[in-house]
């Protein structure tokens, strides 16, 4: 299965780049054939190009009156997405499942504590998912796993008929990013990486801004991931078998792009009108990760697993330019003790937006509006989505109402029958920013290829459309002093 994406690039020889855990068979390199270094990949011939089987971009699902979910993973995110999902009508949550029953059953009480019938519960054993996904009496898998895990359990749960969702990273590989592609073409069933910062209150407003041409043609952005994670990545009771720990000991590179990424691809048309084109990477050495290991080391033998300098740098700037001669710079760092951002910038022909660092800020001509200036930007500009579930989004939370928000706008598209706002070709190429990261970070900062997961498609997509001007009919059900409470949002 997938041959034809797995010879979709042909490998020169991957000596020295063994930090890429086989995700280099399918990486694509643009390198001068005549004087190229023999050790890298190389281009792809023009003629080797996927055949889209079915374009998922914009494609509307048949509705689904009553989207029946079930849950997978319950560890750090899944439980806080088990009680959003409870709080939005014309669902039923039919499944919760995690290798750990404990984590099953505390789901199971969130839903009691909503009044709503207790799910079937799956765990025990690392094979409980494929039971979940082959299930007759669920519509939608949503994932909330270690990463590594979240490919093949979309993959699975396409194959059993269901639309799937993940958290981020979608993959870790070009080749499951492929495989995600491929299946969800043949499928016909929706792929969506639950990338929740495109759903946050200034990002849905400077994408409003950006559809309306407030800030000209956009020509740069930047988003980032800066958040000090330590004392939660070395946290024995933290990330279930340490697995987040393990994935920044032993990958460097941009391994956590897609919160700054994701809105201003987006605000960009990327996969809409535009593709990336190449990126290169660059990486500072580890200052702190090892060090840390090792004093945790002295006083438990347990670190000194994790003592050895293989960590990913501290900071990792990533540098995406178009098809069209735009360019995207991107951040990964969680581990200095650095205030949280993710940067959000957005630049155009005439105007520019910025989040952080706060106060979030929009300019025109050279200066900086007031707060009187900003009060009229968001009373003329902010997206309906926004006034229509964002105060609830806020009462319910979930990084300030931004997860809720997401969720809804998810469910509501399934209901209505509507195109999601992210598609299958948005979760690889966000994710695989990760893997060519680490190439080019492994190779003195050299310039790799981005495929286009769209097969061309892109030049005649439709960029994403948050009017509302269908659907948005989806209920919210919340509790308001322990009774539920029907709230109509139309």
């Amino acid at each position: 299965m997938y041959t034809n994406r797995r010879n979709f690039f042909r490998i020169a020889g991957v000596a020295g780049a063994s930090v890429l855990s086989g995700s280099l068979a399918s990486f694509a390199c643009k390198a001068d054939k005549k004087n190229r270094d023999l050790n890298d990949p190389i281009e792809m011939d023009a003629n080797e190009k996927h055949t889209q089987l079915f374009n998922m971009s914009g494609y509307a699902a048949p509705r689904i009156d009553t989207v029946r979910v079930g849950f997978v993973g319950l560890g750090q995110r899944g439980p806080g997405a088990v009680e959003r999902i409870a709080n939005i009508a014309g669902v039923e949550i039919k499944a919760l499942c995690d290798k750990l029953m404990d984590r099953v059953d505390k789901a199971q009480e969130i839903l009691a504590s909503y009044g709503l019938p207790a799910a079937k519960s799956y765990g025990g054993n690392d094979e409980a998912w494929k039971e979940l996904c082959q299930s007759e009496d669920i519509d939608l898998v949503y994932i909330c796993t270690p990463w590594k895990l979240h490919t093949p359990m979309a993959v699975f749960a396409m194959q059993n008929g269901k639309h799937a969702v993940s958290e981020v990273p979608a993959a870790t590989t070009l080749d499951e990013a492929w495989q995600l592609v491929e299946t969800s073409e043949k499928t016909k069933k929706h792929c969506m990486m639950l990338e929740n910062c495109c759903y946050d209150f200034f990002e849905l407003l400077t994408l409003n801004m950006a559809r309306q041409g407030f800030f000209g043609e956009l020509l740069h952005a930047e988003g980032a991931y800066i958040h000090d994670l330590r004392t939660l990545m070395f946290d024995k009771n933290g990330y279930t078998d340490m697995w987040r720990l393990k994935e920044n000991h032993s990958r460097n590179g941009n391994i956590y792009p897609t919160h700054g990424l994701g809105p201003v691809c987006q605000a960009m048309n990327i996969n809409r009108g535009d593709r990336m084109d190449y990126l290169t990477s660059i990486s500072t050495i580890d200052f702190q990760m090892a060090a840390l290991a090792g004093d945790l080391a002295k006083k438990d033998p347990f670190y000194n697993e994790f003592t050895s300098p293989t960590y990913r740098g501290n900071m990792n700037t990533t540098v995406v330019r178009t098809e069209k001669g735009k360019t995207i710079m991107i951040q990964h760092d969680t581990t200095s003790p650095r205030p949280y951002s993710r940067i959000h910038l957005i630049s155009g022909t005439k105007g520019v937006a910025c989040k952080w660092p706060e106060p979030e800020r929009i300019a025109l001509s050279h200066e900086w509006f007031n707060e009187n200036q900003m009060n009229e930007i968001r009373d003329k500009y902010t997206p309906e989505i926004v006034k229509r579930v964002g105060e609830m989004a806020q009462k319910i939370g979930g990084h300030g109402g931004m997860d809720f928000m997401m969720d809804w706008r998810l469910i509501d598209c399934l209901r209505n029958g509507l195109p999601l706002d992210q598609d299958v070709y948005d979760a690889a190429l966000w994710s695989c920013i990760a893997p060519l990261s680490e190439w080019s970070v492994a190779h003195r900062s050299n310039s790799i290829t981005v495929p286009d997961f769209t097969s061309g498609s892109y030049k005649t997509n439709v960029p994403v459309d948050i009017s509302l001007a269908k659907g948005g009919n989806t209920s919210v059900r919340a509790r308001v002093n322990n009774a539920e409470k029907q709230l109509n949002l139309q």
